[in-house]
């Protein structure tokens, strides 16, 4: 008798497993199920979505389940500005290959083309999204991967556009090979961690490329940031790495390559700063390590604001930049050694590679200019440089102590 029992749950056992496989659902126009929404509630936990090439005007779509949902040769799905288009709420789910437009805007809702909210192992890749908001929007969700996705976006004014790519408290996620442009911020980031972004491309925002506040540990490698309105703002975060980044034409009175604003204990590495107003402008920064960087023909190299205490510059070129390092403190403890200055007119007669005489980096004229911005139009003139003749002979309004005592005659390869 117990046989027989066991005989029974073991059939019932197996029947039950394959009644629970997970299925391939197809959506088309000519299919059973012709919207998305619809096919969801259809749909068991683990089923794969299989949207076939053709326009759904739908908004709302609900993923309250696990599932895969894949687009075949890119489907539209048209919000036709009505509101928030996808919102998922459950783990597990992948978005693949969707082409999503006309999200709907609101001035007391984020409405995005993809909104992942308390959610964990996600996966949004080869999406294309245009006509936005807010972009592809994370919201108190973890462990998660934002992958090859295109975000165009056409805003105009700051008040009524979003941003690309948005995380909100939502940590330990991989943001990779994704072009994002023409939104408000490109990346943004605020209270979120262990967050690593790698070789994206954010360009032509109407504000910042990336943006990110109160988010530590942080890592950014191999992305380009070109010609934002004013570059990439990097604030209130700890132990952040920089590496191989370009931060390329972000012009503007107030543009900059990157803002450095109360950042701790962070690697600013191997990154090229080109034809920036300000390659980097540092506020009440500390015990960061620039090494390797680019700085090419920005109208300043380094601009530094503010209490910046213990930090290293070393092997980095400073290449034709109108002037290399500002300065506006008498205060100073950070360490300049072992850099390529292109104004350097030293000597090496020793033929070791190392300038003989120390080279200082702040100008006088720099000073002046942060005074009185009106007189950069002095920046040719004669009197530039008996003023900063002068002010190397006798530095009164310059750090005395702050210059490169190893010069580098060759730049740093």
């Amino acid at each position: 008798m117990k046989q027989v029992v066991f005989l029974l749950i073991l059939i019932f056992n197996l029947l039950s497993g394959v009644s629970q496989q997970p299925k391939r659902i197809t959506v088309c126009e000519t299919c059973e199920l012709k919207s998305i929404t619809e096919a969801i509630k259809t749909a068991s936990d683990h089923d794969t979505l299989v949207i076939k090439k053709a326009t759904y005007k739908e908004y709302n779509i609900l993923v309250d389940k696990p599932l895969t949902i894949i687009g075949e040769n890119y489907p539209v799905i048209d919000g036709e500005d009505k509101g928030e288009i996808i919102r998922i709420v459950s783990d597990n789910v992948t978005i693949d290959g969707l082409f999503i437009i006309n999200v709907g805007t609101s001035y007391t809702s984020d409405y995005a083309a993809i909104r992942v909210v308390k959610s964990e192992n996600f996966v949004i890749q080869n999406v294309v999204l245009e006509k936005l908001f807010f972009g592809i929007y994370l919201e108190k969700s973890n462990h998660g991967k934002v992958y090859h996705n295109k975000i165009v976006g056409d805003a105009q004014d700051e008040y009524n556009s979003g941003n690309g790519i948005q995380l909100w408290y939502s940590h330990n996620i991989e943001v990779s090979n994704n072009i994002v442009q023409g939104a408000r911020d490109g990346i943004y980031l605020e209270f979120s961690h262990n967050v690593k972004i790698h070789n994206n491309k954010s360009t032509d925002n109407l504000r910042y490329g990336l943006h990110f506040m109160f988010s530590d540990d942080d890592v950014y490698t191999d992305n380009v940031f070109e010609n934002n309105g004013a570059g990439v703002a990097v604030m209130f975060s700890k132990r952040i790495t920089m590496k191989g980044n370009t931060f390329r034409k972000n012009w503007g009175t107030a543009a900059f390559g990157v803002l450095l604003k109360e950042i701790n204990d962070a690697e600013i590495i191997e990154n090229t700063f080109e034809e920036n107003t300000i390659g980097i402008h540092i506020e009440g920064s500390n015990r960061i390590t620039y090494k390797g960087n680019n700085f090419i023909k920005n109208g300043w190299g380094i601009k530094v604001l503010g209490a910046c205490y213990t930090n290293t510059f070393s092997a980095n070129n400073f290449l034709y930049n109108s002037f290399d390092i500002s300065y506006n403190s008498k205060l100073n403890d950070n360490v300049f050694d072992g850099n390529y200055w292109s104004n350097y007119t030293g000597y090496d007669l020793d033929k070791n590679g190392i300038g003989d005489v120390p080279y200082r980096p702040v100008k006088l004229f720099s000073y002046v200019v942060n005074q009185t911005p009106e007189a950069i139009i002095l920046l040719r003139s004669l009197f530039m440089d008996i003023i900063d003749f002068s002010e190397k002979v006798s530095p009164v309004f310059t750090p005395d102590n702050l210059m490169d005592i190893n010069p580098l005659m060759t730049k740093v390869q």
